[in-house]
């Protein structure tokens, strides 16, 4: 019998990104007739996370931009507030009700939010929590090469939680609650990975950047900020293939209008 799991949409605020970059190979010509973009080209992407409550674990996954940006950083992305905890809270769900966090990679906008600053202090956002990531991740976002130097900042958002002694790190698949099953796949950075969730009421899969918007649902559309686009081709392969197997759902970590996709959708 598959456990009875539920599955909230939690908003995290949005923020804008460099819509070429986001849309990597497509031509503008393509997308920006269709594709809201401001002033400097930026596209407008949600923060979408998702909480999953099992009968006796909270777990979230990601964490979103949080609320220490830099000037610089505002500058460039235009975030929205945090609106993370605000979020939990109108579902019933207090920081230390979160038992664990995933995090599908460690970019700064599924990421920032493992911190949050009090004004004369920081503090983990969720205290009690175990974070699962993959070790590749981890390895990568505390000894950057040159390359990657800019994508990760680990002593603001990964060293108190390496302090407090609550990452989680795995290798490869692993499930983390009956049900839940984080799958490793590289592709946007070399330790991302997917949340599967088996339950009672259904099939579904958070793809995080594999797949952040619809118009990423292509095999061929990727993010120029994916590291090996072979990668995550292959790792779409593998998501429709298993969302199509079992009549399952995509859920959409970035896309502003869309949420959920059923899998009589996908390509």
């Amino acid at each position: 019998m598959k456990p009875d799991i539920s599955l909230h949409r939690v908003d995290a605020g949005s923020y804008w990104t460099d819509g070429g970059a986001m849309l990597g190979v497509l031509p503008r010509a393509i997308w920006g007739k269709s594709v809201q973009t401001d002033e400097r080209h930026r596209k407008h992407l949600a923060l979408n996370l998702l909480l999953i409550k099992t009968a006796d674990r909270t777990i979230l996954v990601d964490t979103g931009l949080g609320n220490r940006l830099t000037d610089k950083q505002k500058d460039i992305y235009r975030p929205s507030n945090f609106q993370l905890p605000a979020s939990l809270a109108e579902i019933g769900v207090r920081d230390a009700d979160v038992t664990d966090v995933v995090l599908t990679h460690l970019h700064f906008d599924h990421a920032g939010g493992i911190v949050t600053g009090f004004g004369d202090h920081d503090a983990l956002t969720f205290p009690t929590a175990r974070h699962w990531l993959q070790k590749r991740a981890w390895e990568i976002a505390k000894n950057p090469a040159e390359l990657n130097r800019a994508a990760y900042l680990f002593e603001q958002q990964l060293a108190l939680l390496e302090a407090r002694g609550k990452q989680q790190l795995i290798d490869g698949n692993h499930e983390i609650a009956p049900g839940v099953t984080l799958v490793k796949t590289g592709g946007h950075t070399f330790g991302s990975q997917i949340v599967e969730i088996d339950s009672a009421d259904g099939f579904y899969i958070y793809a995080a950047d594999i797949v952040p918007t619809f118009f990423h649902v292509s095999p061929a559309v990727t993010s120029a900020y994916d590291v090996c686009r072979e990668d995550t081709f292959k790792a779409k392969q593998y998501i429709f293939e298993r969302l199509k197997e079992k009549n399952g759902t995509l859920l959409l970590n970035h896309d502003p209008k869309r949420w959920d996709l059923p899998a009589s959708a996908l390509k």
